[in-house]
């Protein structure tokens, strides 16, 4: 091995790398292999090794299916081979204890069926660069993490990144983080998970501060991840049970499941994989755990969404045009999906007057799935709670600002190919500066770098130029569902901080 840093860690010393200025290391096991007797188990310790293990290369992804073509264009997803996927990486501007850095703890995004750690948009050099030891976390996917068996037990992908936290608090000490100083963040699927984690009582104490970008607190229907499951066992001709599943070959089962969930999707709705209340890691419904309850009582938080979610769901594929063709149709159908009134699209036709249906449909999804839940948990924590939206559209056609585009501007990662493939080319510097910046400050002191949440509701809008705060900038769509918003014609006049 060339000379690099050796750190410990509980289980033994990892041999990582410098890079651009900051220590690296890759594939760091916090489990063990989660395969034969473990199948569909909850994640136990990994086996210690004896000297040093080489930590330069990015470990075993999750068995996951690939993306669609029409997806592939725009989302970057590495598979690594090997059964040792519950693995995370550490980068770090100062291994060793002593240090006492602030920690930023990533769970990827990809619907809990796709995604990992290996993702170039995701590197951590810049959060190092800029004094903030980064760990990014595999888990288990699909129906290996999140399918829902009558013979184990619920959500084990979820209590894998509850066993990345701890071993980040039993570990990260060594590698220059404080383990009191530690932000859970993550992005769509990941974000539920933070939200679900926020709620969960076997994950208080292991982190200060959170984030939720493009995601909120919620628990999944039981009965939709259960057809999920036996639909993949009518097609498999066996049992709905882990034993049946765990007998069939690696493969076949991840064709068959991205068969299955092949017509899902945040607009269609359908069956899908997701968290779901167990009585135990996940004892009730994490938004109402935390908005009605005390569940992460005393953790910053900082939530925002893209103004353009839809646009990723829709354009790949050519969903948007159809959607658009079908008018009215698509407007009932999105009433049923969104359990709302006529009076709820028709307002939002009058708001937006010259919008397409497919416009339509897109934004009244997106506030039914992540704003108006974050809006509800930004109220419920008022004066530590910060709210932003990214609206800086791509450069690439019909994109928007859409879903996972702001990921190459928080991680400041906008040169790798990988950031482009959402981005296009030429995407400002500056914003990813700023964007970048506020997730610094906020994972270091809990102050990204506007006022927060308060009854005006403050919105940071990172877009193109400087960062402005405006007020309630939503207010007036979401009061249309009679979720007790205020509509916002004065807020929309007042001042705007800069």
């Amino acid at each position: 091995m060339t000379a690099g840093p050796v750190v410990g860690t509980p289980y033994g010393a990892v041999h990582g790398r410098y890079e651009s200025g900051v220590a690296v290391f890759r594939g760091v096991p916090y489990a063990a292999p989660p395969f034969g007797a473990l199948r569909f188990r909850p994640p136990v310790p990994p086996e210690p090794w004896h000297g040093v293990r080489d930590a330069g290369a990015f470990g075993a992804t999750a068995p996951k299916p690939p993306y669609s073509e029409a997806f592939a264009q725009y989302l970057s997803d590495p598979s690594v081979p090997g059964d040792d996927c519950l693995n995370l990486n550490v980068w770090t501007p100062e291994p060793g204890p002593g240090a006492r850095l602030p920690v930023l703890v990533w769970l990827h995004g990809g619907a809990l069926t796709r995604g990992s750690s290996a993702v170039p948009v995701y590197d951590g050099r810049a959060f190092a660069r800029d004094g903030v030891v980064c760990v990014s976390v595999n888990y288990r996917l699909g129906v290996e993490g999140y399918g829902l068996f009558p013979d184990a037990p619920a959500n084990p992908g979820l209590r894998d990144q509850l066993a990345a936290l701890e071993w980040v608090r039993a570990s990260i000490a060594a590698f220059g983080g404080d383990p009191d100083r530690v932000t859970v963040a993550g992005q769509s699927a990941g974000a539920i998970s933070v939200g679900a984690l926020l709620a969960a009582p076997a994950a208080q104490g292991l982190f200060r501060r959170a984030v939720l970008q493009s995601g909120p607190p919620e628990a999944a229907d039981r009965d939709k991840v259960r057809r999920m499951v036996r639909r993949m066992a009518g097609r498999l001709k066996v049992p709905a049970t882990a034993e049946a599943f765990a007998a069939v070959d690696p493969d076949l089962l991840l064709r068959t499941q991205a068969e299955v969930g092949k017509l899902s999707s945040p607009v269609l709705g359908g069956p899908a994989f997701g968290v779901v209340v167990d009585g135990d890691l996940v004892p009730g419904d994490p938004l109402a755990a935390v908005v009605e309850g005390d569940a992460g009582a005393g953790v910053d938080l900082m939530m925002g969404w893209t103004r353009d979610e839809y646009r990723l769901w829709l354009v790949p594929g050519g969903l948007l045009e159809r959607v658009d063709r079908l008018g009215s149709l698509a407007l009932t159908a999105v009433r049923a999906r969104c359990r709302c009134g006529p009076e709820v699209t028709r307002g939002y036709r009058a708001l937006h007057p010259d919008a397409g249906t497919a416009e339509i449909v897109g934004q009244l999804v997106t506030d039914h799935l992540l704003r108006i839940p974050l809006h509800r948990l930004a109220d419920a924590r008022p004066g530590s709670s910060y709210v932003y939206e990214f609206a800086w559209p791509s450069n690439r056609p019909g994109l928007g600002a859409c879903h996972a585009l702001e990921l190459g501007f928080v991680f400041d990662t906008g040169e790798a190919p990988e950031s482009r493939m959402l981005a296009g080319e030429g995407a400002p510097k500056e914003l990813a500066d700023a964007m970048h910046g506020a997730w610094v400050r906020f994972v270091s002191d809990g102050d990204p770098g506007w006022e927060a949440w308060d009854a005006t509701h403050p919105v940071r809008l990172f877009d193109a130029g400087a960062p402005r705060t405006v007020r309630g900038p939503r207010d007036r769509e979401l009061a249309l569902w009679g979720t007790g918003f205020s509509p916002s014609g004065t807020r929309s006049r007042l001042p705007v901080r800069r």
